[in-house]
This record gives structure tokens, C-alpha cells and sequence, in this order.
């Protein structure tokens, strides 16, 4: 029976400025998640689609997963995936560690409560076909997740037994994710949303039925049809009306050497791909971006404010656009914590520190200056002897940008063992 469906019917070259001060067209963002599809299979199968938009931006390998071993270590399962895109911040944040809907912490804000908390009206779209995207992930409706609504939304089919019955090789899914792609691109031309998820599904369960091989290259191919449908859409918005459009295509994990599983932290599965129409940085283009690099890059095509506290929890960098810093690490040796991170820029880096994490729990932390170098530097030696705390916590902040970086966190432990 039908339930939750609500139609209300988006080679590298660089660049660092935008010209839409210039030009004056209205932006939009679509972000696309092709569910599990490993970086060596989309380029080795023909995908003109995806292949079209990097030509006119740009295509990376990229990583999810968090830091193999480390505080942010996140495994590489779906929706841990979608949730490290959304907040720009790995599992030992946002608490989204399996695909079980277990609570999320919503006090790191996902995108679309970013976007709804603008002083302009921004709409905003989810078109999916796992609808625990919107009512888990989102946490649509909820008020411990800000109360956001959405704007225009299909999802619910994976729900929808009549229509869409089980069939052999889940064959469902990816009928469902046909309907999807065409909505999303009806809804694009007709009412172009400031910022919609497209989600398809069905590429990850032909990995995990048949795992490598021609069975997941065909449906790769078909999946790069219904991300063509998408992109025909914004073309046909940027030729017709004055916008200005990004976006980013991506998947959320890789697969194990089988290509039948994934989860774990083999290269295999923490290596995920991004195309995306806009120019991108040389951080894009010379290093090797992360899932949470995504939503920080939309939020400054769209030039939306995010509150400061916000900002110093999100370890994303832009992937567009000009940097100050990036690849902030933190080492600890007994009390005292080496900070490093990469920079060519001389202007100067104010790092910050914290001994709480009240933001975790909604509360707020009192942040103190450590001091000051030149980001050219790459690096700041902080002693922590006499801080009345084992937690640790820096927000390193350039001209351009800042990044999060936590230092020590004696639950760490337990998070990663699960």
C-alpha cells in the first residue's frame, strides 16, 4: 500500500572566483548519490552522463570512511555515507554508524536545515528511493532535527507494494529508481528547487547480488542514464532561464575486491568518485577530497550563511572555490598536541581550542584563541598541560575557510569498536 508519497511537482579546469556577483543568475544545487558503485568500475564502464559533467568541472577519486583507525574512523555502509554528505562530519558526530535507525545526533546540521535557516526562502527537494533518507537521515518534520519541511518530495515507493512488487534480482528497486530520475527531472524543469538529493538505489544490490562482473557494469550504464535524465533537466534550465546550476554526482561507498560486500576499511570500499559541473579548486584536483567535502562546497556555491558553531564542528573542505587550509591533522605525545595541516597561503591561521563538547549534546562550548602563525607554516605545537579535561577539540580557522579537527576523545574507543 502506498504510504509517505508527496509529489509537489541539478579533464578538470580550475578556477577559484565564481562570476555570479557578475552575471546575477539565480543559483541551484542537485546533488546525486548512485548507491556503491567502486571509482575503477564508473571509469571503467561507458557512463556519457557523468563523463559530461567532469568535463566541464571536474571528476576526482575521493574517500569516505573517516581516518582508518582513528577517532573518525566510520564504516563504509550506506547510510553512514548519505549522513557523512549531508553534516559534513564523520560518524563520531553525527552517531549514523550502520544502516539499523538508530538515533542520529541532529545537532550537527545536514544541509537542508543549513539551507532552511537562511534569511531568503530556500526550496528545497528530496527525490528517493529509500525513504528513510527524508524521514531518518532529514529528520523531516522532527523538531530536535530544526523542524524543516520540504519543499517537493517523492520517495515512499520502496513502501509501495502494489505498485511495485518484489521481484527476482530486486528488480523493484531499480524500476523505482527509474521513476525517481524522471520525477526529479520533471520537477527540475518544471519548478527548479534551489537544492534537491536525488537518490538510486539499485546499483548497490546488484553488487551485493552478483558482485563484479557484467551483471553490476550493465546496471552502472543504466544508472548513468537516469543521472542523464537529471542533467538534461538543468541544461534546459540554464538555456532557458538565468540560473546557474551545480551538480555533484557521487557515490557513497565501494565495494570489497569481490564487489560483493563493503563495510570494512579496504581501499576498495573507502574509495568513492565525485563529478560535478562547477570548476574546482587544486585541492580538488591534486589532493584526494572525502564525502564530507560535499555539502560545505554547495553551501558556498549557494553563498548560505552557517552559524558559527556549526562551522566549527564540519571537517569538509570546499572543493570550489579559494582555501587557506586543508588536511588538518592533529598527533598527541603526552600533553602536548601537534597540529599540521597544508597551505600555501601566508596569511595568518587562528586556531582555537575546546575542553568540551557540550555542541554534541545542544549545548555550546567555550572556544579559546591558542594562538596565531601563518598558514604557510603548516603547523602549531599546543601544550594542554593543566586543561581540566581529557577531551580535546581545534577549529583552525584561515581567511578562507576553517576546518574541525577533534584531538582526543576518551569514548573514541567505544565508537570505533562497533
Amino acid at each position: 500500500m502506498k504510504r509517505n508519497i508527496k509529489l509537489l511537482l541539478s579533464l578538470c579546469l580550475i578556477s577559484s572566483i565564481f562570476p555570479s556577483d557578475v552575471t546575477g543568475k539565480e543559483r541551484k544545487s542537485v546533488f546525486i548519490i548512485v548507491d556503491g558503485i567502486p571509482a575503477d568500475i564508473v571509469e571503467r564502464v561507458a557512463t556519457p552522463a557523468i563523463n559530461e559533467i567532469a568535463a566541464r568541472g571536474g571528476y576526482t577519486r575521493a574517500y569516505t570512511g573517516g581516518e582508518t583507525g582513528g577517532i573518525t574512523q566510520t564504516p563504509t555502509v550506506s547510510c553512514d555515507g548519505y549522513m557523512n554528505l549531508l553534516t559534513s562530519t564523520w560518524g563520531n558526530k553525527h552517531n549514523v554508524i550502520n544502516n539499523v535507525y538508530e538515533q542520529p545526533n541532529y545537532h550537527y546540521w545536514n544541509i537542508f536545515r543549513i539551507a532552511k535557516n537562511q534569511q531568503q526562502n530556500v526550496r528545497t527537494a528530496v527525490f528517493s528511493s529509500w525513504t528513510e533518507n527524508r524521514l531518518f537521515l532529514i529528520g523531516e518534520g522532527k523538531a530536535e532535527a530544526g523542524n524543516v519541511t520540504l519543499d517537493f518530495v517523492l520517495d515512499g515507493l520502496d513502501r509501495d507494494n502494489q505498485n511495485y512488487p518484489a521481484e527476482k534480482d530486486d528488480l523493484q528497486i531499480f524500476k523505482i529508481d527509474e521513476k525517481i530520475s524522471e520525477s526529479a527531472a520533471a520537477c527540475i524543469r518544471e519548478n527548479a528547487p534551489d537544492l534537491m538529493w536525488v537518490y538510486l538505489w539499485y546499483t548497490d544490490d546488484a553488487g551485493h547480488i552478483y558482485g563484479n562482473g557484467d551483471y553490476m557494469d550493465r546496471y552502472v550504464a543504466l544508472a548513468d542514464r537516469q543521472v542523464a535524465r537529471v542533467w538534461e533537466a538543468v541544461k534546459y534550465r540554464e538555456e532557458n532561464y538565468d540560473e546557474e546550476w551545480m551538480i555533484v554526482v557521487v557515490t557513497d561507498h565501494g565495494r570489497d575486491d569481490k564487489g560483493y560486500g563493503h563495510g570494512g576499511q579496504s581501499e576498495r570500499e573507502r574509495t568513492i568518485w565525485i563529478s560535478t559541473n562547477v570548476k574546482p579548486n587544486t585541492y580538488f584536483v591534486q589532493k584526494q577530497p572525502a564525502i564530507t567535502d560535499i555539502a560545505v562546497s554547495i553551501a558556498r556555491f549557494m553563498d548560505f550563511s552557517i552559524p558559527q558553531d556549526v562551522q566549527n564542528e564540519q571537517e569538509g573542505t570546499p572543493f570550489i572555490g579559494p582555501l587557506s587550509i586543508t588536511n588538518v591533522k592533529a598527533t598527541q605525545k603526552d600533553n602536548q598536541y601537534h597540529l599540521t595541516w597544508e597551505s600555501d597561503d601566508n596569511a595568518p591561521v587562528d586556531i582555537y581550542y575546546a575542553v568540551t563538547d557540550n555542541f554534541k549534546e545542544g549545548g555550546t562550548d567555550t572556544w579559546q584563541k591558542a594562538g596565531t602563525v601563518e598558514a604557510s607554516r603548516n603547523q602549531f605545537l599546543f601544550d594542554a598541560s593543566g586543561q581540566p579535561s581529557n577531551f580535546l577539540k581545534f577549529s583552525v580557522r584561515g581567511k578562507e575557510n576553517r576546518l574541525a579537527v577533534v584531538a582526543s576523545d576518551p569514548t573514541a574507543s567505544d565508537f570505533t569498536n562497533k
